[in-house]
């Protein structure tokens, strides 16, 4: 099982790319090698997958109904949003310009570790998303106590 958690404040070089954090690197596992994953998230950031979690993902959108309109926009606005990513070794990799220009990441990122996943984040857009101890204490119960 990929755990990645915590939260890295790194810079990008001139050509746009990202050193992944030593600590997330390694939760990385050796069977994956050095391909990742990444989509243009929900909100505004970019997201980094393993193989194998990617895929889980990939196979409940690939899943819905073609024949439905929704499922068909889904689908469309999903799978364009993806590029394969290889880490160079020293754990570098390039994030495309555009993809940066949609969530707005300059020259410094913000990268979190969000369990099964990494999140990219522009630091400042990150803290509109931050849920202060009572809201995130709120939440945790809501998400534990669902039936």
């Amino acid at each position: 099982m990929t755990r990645f958690t915590g939260e890295y404040l790194c810079k990008l070089d001139a050509k746009g790319r990202l050193v992944l954090p030593a600590k997330l690197k390694a939760a990385i596992p050796e069977i994956n090698g050095n391909e990742l994953m990444m989509i243009q998230g929900f909100e505004p950031c970019l997201v980094l997958y393993t193989s194998l979690e990617y895929n889980k993902t990939y196979s409940k959108v690939a899943g819905l109904d073609e024949l439905k309109k929704e499922d068909r926009n889904i689908q469309r606005n999903f799978f364009r949003r993806n590029i394969d990513v290889e880490l160079d070794n020293t754990g570098r990799f390039i994030i495309p310009k555009n993809m940066m220009q949609a969530v707005k990441i300059d020259k410094e990122v913000k990268v979190v570790g969000v369990g099964n996943r990494m999140e990219l984040w522009n630091p400042e857009v990150l803290e509109e998303y931050i849920l202060d101890s009572e809201e995130l204490s709120d939440q945790v119960q809501m998400a534990v106590t669902k039936p």
